[in-house]
Parts: structure tokens; C-alpha cells; sequence
């Protein structure tokens, strides 16, 4: 596409000069004080799927200059990144800041899906979010494969609405209405329509297999040595860690009443005091 288009040239000097294969410093930093970034997978024929994450400054952990993390939260039980990443372990996170540097950082690499003691087991110094919507379930680790930079040239400078005036974010809360409620009118219509079902399609379209000539996976490294590198996610999602991921999730409490009322609400903007 590039030799098509007369981009080549263009393109090297960009691959020469900002794609690397880990975080440097700068990065680091960036990453460490970012409130929320967009995420791609695709399962194993290829279907995509895009989403968000947020939480507060730091809530994507940097272990490593070719090792992060960042936690799940209670959603909405669909488990569609999760779900792509059982099949096919790439991924990509695009943190964009629209306040300050409006400026962009890509990260691509692998994934693999660890239970939240686990985690813990080998980075006892993960902080506990006392929030309970904020308290991770499962922790997704990401081995760096590539990094660069978004330009800022197309990137919107937008405000913070100030803290009197934000609305408590109701992080984790199971309440429809205060999730958006029916805001595209999707549920007005369902005695309209047949249920959603994704087609099943086959990998014809793709060309070459996903996981072809894949080392077998090796274990979470710790902080400052390079990631090992890992096998198809897959695998390591066998039965037996399916039913520990179901374990983990059948021990979590529903929210009570009383953490939706108003004295519990405040623990939402406790940062912004």
C-alpha cells in the first residue's frame, strides 16, 4: 500500500525515528498519569471490536519497559475484549491526551489474562483501589511489541469541566439509568427485532493463520527483565483456568444498596477534592 500510494519514503523515516519495541522514559510517564485509553482486539476469524477503558491517573500499571497491566472492572458481562483475547492475543491501546500535550501514544503487543491474586502474587506492590467498582477482577498484562507516537495534528484541545460541576461517576454500579439508560433506543426496539447474534464466519478472509510458528508461552515477568515471549493465549485459557476465572467472579459481592446512596457516592470524586 505504501509503494502504491508513494508513501514509502515517508513511512521509513517515521519507523526509523519513533516506533519503538518498548517504553522509554517518556513514555512511561505518559502512560502512568493517563485517565483512560481506547482499546482494539479481534477474535480468532479476524472480528473486531473497539472499546474504552478508564479509571484513575495511574490506573494502567508500567511494570516494565516492555510490560503493562491494567485491571478489569465489573462491566456489562459481555466480555467482548476478553472473549477476543481468549482466541487471537494481539492487541491495541491508544492513549490520547486531550488536555494537556494533546498528544497520542500507540501500544501493540501480546496479551495474556491473569487472575487479580495472581497479579498480586508476583507484584505484591499493586495498589488496592478502595473504590469497589475500581477493585480489578482480572488483569490483562501486555507484553510491548510496538510503541509510537499519535501526532497531535488532527487531536481536539479540550477542557475538564471543573470539579463542582462534574457528575459522580458511578463506577461499577449494576443501575441502568445511571449507566446512560436507553440513550440510542436500542431497548424500545427489541420487541421489534429477532436478539442480536454475531454471525459465524469462517478465517477464509484472512490470509495466513493467526498463530502460526508461536512460542510457547512463559511466565509473567518480573519488573526491568524483557518479557518472555508468549504463547498462544489460548492455550494458557484451557478449561481448568476458565473454571478459576469463574470462581473468581461467582466470589464477587453484587453492590448493596447502601453503596449507591449518597455518602458512598462521594467516594467517586474523592480525587477531585
Amino acid at each position: 500500500m505504501q509503494r502504491r500510494l508513494g508513501t514509502t519514503a515517508r513511512a521509513d523515516r517515521f519507523y526509523a525515528d519513533q516506533v519503538l519495541d518498548h517504553l522509554n522514559a517518556r513514555m512511561q510517564e505518559f502512560v502512568a498519569c493517563q485517565e483512560m485509553f481506547f482499546l482494539a482486539t479481534a477474535d480468532r476469524h479476524g472480528e473486531c471490536d473497539s472499546t474504552f477503558r478508564a479509571g484513575p491517573p495511574g490506573f494502567v500499571q508500567v511494570l516494565g519497559d516492555r510490560l503493562l497491566a491494567y485491571p478489569e472492572y465489573r462491566g456489562n458481562g459481555v466480555m467482548a475484549s476478553l472473549g477476543n483475547l481468549s482466541e487471537n492475543p494481539r492487541l491495541g491501546i491508544l492513549m490520547v491526551d486531550f488536555t494537556r500535550y494533546r498528544i497520542g501514544l500507540h501500544i501493540n503487543g501480546r496479551a495474556r489474562v491473569v487472575l487479580d491474586e495472581e497479579m498480586r502474587a508476583h507484584f505484591p506492590g499493586l495498589p488496592v483501589d478502595p473504590v469497589p467498582g475500581r477493585r480489578a477482577q482480572l488483569w490483562v498484562a501486555v507484553e510491548v511489541e510496538e510503541a509510537y507516537i499519535h501526532c497531535s495534528k488532527h487531536i481536539p484541545h479540550l477542557a475538564k469541566v471543573p470539579a463542582t460541576e462534574r457528575r459522580a461517576r458511578a463506577w461499577g454500579t449494576d443501575d441502568v439509568k445511571r449507566k446512560g439508560g436507553d440513550f440510542f433506543g436500542s431497548a424500545a426496539e427489541a420487541d421489534r427485532r429477532p436478539p442480536f447474534r454475531r454471525p459465524q464466519r469462517g478465517s477464509e478472509h484472512l490470509r495466513g493463520g493467526l498463530h502460526e510458528d508461536v512460542p510457547e508461552p512463559g511466565p509473567v515477568p518480573v519488573p526491568g527483565q524483557r518479557c518472555p515471549a508468549r504463547g498462544d493465549l489460548a492455550a494458557e485459557l484451557n478449561e481448568e483456568f476458565l473454571d478459576r476465572v469463574e470462581a473468581v467472579l461467582a466470589r464477587a459481592q453484587p453492590r448493596r444498596p447502601a453503596e449507591d446512596g449518597p455518602e458512598f457516592r462521594g467516594w467517586f470524586d474523592r480525587r477531585d477534592g
